[in-house]
């Protein structure tokens, strides 16, 4: 059987040497994200694709594709595929989960810190030479220990923010389409709110929902003059929970204190003005980037295709309707 993998510098050694070992991989040639015409040429005669949040998988695609049995991200996310169009042409679609949880909190926690405390903007006071004298009342910072944190989400990577603000006191409010169980609340210490509770109480709101029709811009103008005026605003969802240009005139005019950005709606461009402002940290979609976290996506990629080429049903599904109707190998 034959697969693609789009992109030739993934990341995880056993990803494309595992594929290899079973079917005929063909690799992008290219350090570069295929175009959309190479895309659509590469996949006509394919069994199964290993994709990237940044390749539309639409039912064009797919229509140019009839041997197509499965669509493999290699990230949790899946937006950039049309589940619905997939399903309908019994191509089955899976996802990466769990194995991205720690890596992801870890980084919406090292921002929430970065741009409490002024890490990036110290930075390159220091490195500019400007600092000639120790003065008490410089930069002087948030708090972070002791202060409120509204997890709007409380997923798998909700949750692990809740676990690491017990470690700073924080009182840890949550808002969700529906609360959690008792024992979860109770086992992290957690508070079920509604989201306009959230956004008034929170000294730090961090973000960990997935995209979709509710939650698009679910942080918009309104939602931000509901913040303190010394809030910060954490996203390491996606970027389109964000109004960025609300989110730029919220925080030109100090509406908010702060934010910190791991992704954007429009990725790479940012919004116009945001890269021009101090009190905001820019990074680039770096939430899954550590070692071990690529190491075992790679993985469970492969494991995906393989289980999904050779009849079975791959663990990390996200269209278990498509089993009736699925390209069988």
């Amino acid at each position: 059987m034959k697969v693609l993998v789009t992109y030739r510098d993934i990341p995880g050694k056993g990803l494309i040497d595992g594929l290899g070992q079973r079917f005929d991989v063909r690799v992008n040639p290219s350090s570069d994200y295929m175009s959309r015409e190479q895309l659509l040429r590469e996949v006509v005669d394919v069994d199964g694709m290993v994709s990237l949040l940044s390749e539309r998988i639409d039912a064009e695609l797919l229509d140019v594709a009839p041997a197509l049995k499965v669509v493999t991200n290699y990230a949790v996310g899946y937006n950039n595929v049309d589940v619905a169009a997939a399903t309908a042409r019994g191509v089955m679609v899976t996802n990466t989960p769990d194995v991205v949880t720690d890596a992801t909190a870890d980084l919406a926690w090292a921002l929430l810190m970065a741009v409490a405390r002024d890490v990036v903007v110290t930075d390159r006071y220091t490195r500019s030479g400007k600092w000639k004298l120790w003065r008490p009342e410089a930069f002087m910072a948030a708090d972070i220990t002791g202060t409120t944190l509204g997890i709007v989400g409380l997923g798998r990577i909700g949750q692990a923010m809740a676990k690491r603000a017990a470690g700073f006191d924080m009182r840890v409010l949550y808002s969700d389409v529906s609360p959690a169980p008792t024992a979860i609340e109770q086992r992290l210490g957690v508070t079920f709110v509604d989201m306009d509770t959230l956004l008034r109480e929170a000294d730090f709101v961090t973000l960990h929902v997935a995209l979709n029709d509710a939650t698009y811009h679910l942080i918009d103008e309104t939602a931000l003059s509901k913040m303190k005026s010394s809030a910060y605003l954490i996203n390491a969802s996606r970027g389109p929970v964000v109004d960025e240009r609300a989110l730029v005139n919220a925080l030109r005019s100090r509406r908010i204190a702060g934010a910190a950005l791991d992704v954007y709606e429009n990725e790479p461009r940012l919004a116009e003005g945001l890269a021009e402002l101090d009190n905001v940290i820019l990074i680039p979609h770096l939430g899954a980037n550590s070692r071990r976290t690529r190491e075992r996506m790679a993985v469970i990629t492969v494991e995906n295709m393989t289980i999904a080429l050779s009849g079975g049903v791959p663990p990390n599904l996200v269209n278990p309707e498509v089993l009736p109707n699925r390209r069988v190998p």
